[in-house]
């Protein structure tokens, strides 16, 4: 790497903004139609009936807007795969969030505005399909919108209706009116004058809420004297920069409405790679660091790691740490194509990098300090799956790596009770999508089933059991005789031996055999499952000089612990985890339901801290009950609700 002022001398470094938001509020509607705007049409691909890849991972797009280079982040919508977008905006400069007008949606963006703020990344807003709007005030949006963000978020632009129908917007800062034309530049118009009443009070709650920060705009509005464009044109790309608000625009990227303003404001407005690596901590001087946020296999073309550049300049075959670049590509329209090289700010694809996973941080010397990435959230969901074809069980193994490599919400678990391997994420969709990638880039078919319980047993009373082992072989025989007890312990106080053998009956070299025995038999309980919480006491036996062996003892002390096992009470005991599920208030007596009818204990519920209109609910619940828990609870919370788990405590199994 080397430094890449030169290159960019007399022009903008590339910024990258992170398109972010629910399912269906049309990013990448919006993703297709600021590349357009940019002079780079997107390519169309199949998927749905407009003709866009359904979002199940992150696209890039390069384009420039007005001279500026900029890279553009699809991020997918859907909560099972929202380590994609938290991934990206570890790397962005701005995210732009991407929302429906639709009041009864604006609980969606929750989780969206919380990563944003723990990011500490700027944002802006973009009301997609305003178009939708009809005569439903645009301030019941902004209301409904604020309940979820920390920041203070401000309106950008007012709707003009005509008939009902939103035809385009005043903004602001400029108290300009232009009117939407589908293919072309919105139009500049005379503002209506239904309009000017509103503008103005919009207009005024806008330099209120930037006078907060700036003490020469706070002296005009206490004075009640008009800001000039310029007044607000500061504070407001100052606050954005800063984090300390949200500015709301609007538009309909379907029809190109608003898209050019959006282009302008963000041109404006997004801050520059370097002060987003200043607020990340890195200096502007030393050898090149860059920062790998996806892994891509893509099949011939070998492993890419998608990465910003943070300093410098990479060239193809330059080395990082310690492996050697193998092509550069970057992604203009959405399409890859390679490059000699990528400076800084750049977001590119790097070559065969093949000791590199997500997260990590690069330089020549790979002697930089880590840069902070974020954690893969923990599985909800998961399903036992085994190949079709016992031939193939190498090669799942290999790829099931590759995928939890370019997904690190993937967890793949070998559990050795079951003897299982175990596909947990995000969701049922999330694994039905890894088990198409399996098929379609592996050429792997698996089957799956629902991953079995490890439950255990123990006993509730105490049995005693005299057992004795003796066979003749033609020369030295076996002999060993055991009187041993087991009795219950508390729970969770596991397995104990004790010898309570006086007077020599069991030789003091034997009975270590005997202990070892006893607990091996632990494996296997009457009921099919590991015996846990007991005591096992050898109080008396009996030994032969000659025919006496540890071999021997083991096998008479396995006779014994089988049938005194059995005889004492034995109980099947299920593992119990202590949940805690994440929901909207207005979910909250659902999802109480929901695990009650799931034999949950409720333990409490309060509202979460740091997430206005959420609470969470703890419980105590059975592992069996948990398998699709997720999928059900999404559904009674509009897709919302989520939940994390940790093993309590087992607990005797009882029927529903």
């Amino acid at each position: 790497m080397t430094d890449s002022a030169s290159r960019h001398a007399g022009g903008a470094l590339p910024r990258a903004i992170a398109l972010v938001g629910p399912q269906g509020s049309g990013k990448s509607a919006l993703f297709d139609a600021l590349l357009t705007a940019a002079g780079s049409p997107p390519q169309r691909r199949p998927g749905d009936a407009r003709g866009r890849a359904m979002g199940s991972a992150l696209r890039i797009g390069h384009g420039s807007f007005m001279g500026d280079p900029w890279a553009l982040l699809d991020c997918p919508g859907s909560v099972e795969f929202a380590a994609e977008a938290t991934a990206a905006l570890a790397v962005a400069d701005l995210a732009l969030v991407v929302c429906e007008p639709n009041p009864a949606r604006a609980a969606a963006l929750a989780p969206v505005f919380r990563a944003i703020e723990h990011a500490g990344l700027p944002a802006m807003v973009f009301v997609n399909k305003a178009d939708t709007l009809g005569d439903q005030p645009l301030r019941d949006t902004l209301a409904a919108l604020q309940a979820h963000s920390r920041r203070p978020l401000v309106l950008r632009q007012v709707p003009i209706r005509s008939n009902g129908v939103v035809t385009g917007y005043v903004d602001l800062v400029s108290e300009r009116a232009y009117r939407w034309r589908r293919g072309e530049p919105s139009e500049i118009i005379r503002m209506p004058g239904d309009v000017a009443a509103r503008e103005a009070e919009a207009r005024a709650a806008l330099a209120e809420a930037l006078a907060d920060h700036d003490d020469a705009l706070l002296e005009k509005v206490v004075e009640d004297a008009v800001p000039t464009p310029d007044d607000l044109y500061r504070p407001l790309h100052a606050d954005i920069a800063a984090g300390a608000l949200d500015a709301v625009l609007l538009g309909a990227a379907e029809k190109q409405h608003g898209v050019m303003r959006l282009w302008k404001a963000l041109r404006h407005d997004v801050p520059g790679p370097q002060a987003t690596a200043t607020r990340r901590g890195i200096a502007p001087d030393g050898e090149g660091i860059a920062q790998v946020f996806r892994t891509i296999h893509a099949g011939h073309g070998g492993k890419l790691s998608c990465a910003r550049i943070w300093r410098g300049t990479v060239k193809d075959g330059t080395t990082l740490n310690g492996q050697r670049i193998g092509g550069i590509t970057r992604y203009p329209g959405g399409e890859p194509a390679k490059a000699a090289e990528a400076s800084t700010g750049e977001v590119v694809a790097l070559g065969r990098l093949d000791g590199t996973a997500t997260g990590d941080t690069l330089s020549p010397s790979g002697g930089v300090a880590a840069l902070p990435f974020p954690v893969a959230p923990a599985p909800v969901y998961a399903l036992a799956i085994a190949t079709e074809d016992r031939k193939d069980d190498v090669r799942l193994t290999a790829a099931l790596a590759r995928l939890a490599e370019e997904d690190p919400s993937l967890s793949i678990i070998h559990d050795a009770e079951s003897a299982q391997i175990l596909l947990a994420g995000q969701g049922d969709i999330h694994l039905g999508h890894a088990v198409a990638r399996l098929a379609e880039a592996h050429g792997l078919r698996v089957s799956t089933a629902r991953p079995r319980i490890a439950c255990k047993e123990t006993i509730r009373a105490a049995a005693r059991h005299h057992a004795r082992h003796r066979r003749q072989t033609g020369g030295h025989g076996q002999f060993a005789d055991v009187t041993l007890e087991v009795a219950p312990r508390g729970r969770g106080e596991g397995f104990a031996f004790e010898d309570r053998i006086v007077g020599g009956a069991v030789p003091r070299k034997f009975i270590p055999a005997v202990g070892e025995a006893a607990q091996d038999a632990t494996r296997k309980g009457p009921l099919g499952n590991p015996v846990v919480d007991i005591t096992v006491t050898l109080h008396d036996g009996a030994f032969h000089s000659v025919d006496s062996s540890d071999m021997a003892f083991a096998t008479a002390t396995r006779m014994a612990m089988q049938e005194a096992l059995s005889r004492a009470e034995p109980v099947m005991l299920e593992p119990v985890d202590h949940v805690t599920i994440l929901v909207p208030q207005d979910g909250t007596a659902a999802a109480q339901r929901l695990l009650s009818g799931r034999r949950g204990q409720i333990l409490g519920y309060a509202e979460k801290e740091d997430w206005p209109g959420w609470d969470e609910v703890q419980a105590l619940v059975p592992e069996a009950e948990l398998h699709d828990l997720i999928i059900e609870l999404r559904s009674l919370t509009m897709g919302l609700g989520t939940y994390t788990r940790r093993f309590d405590h087992l607990a005797e199994a009882r029927a529903r």
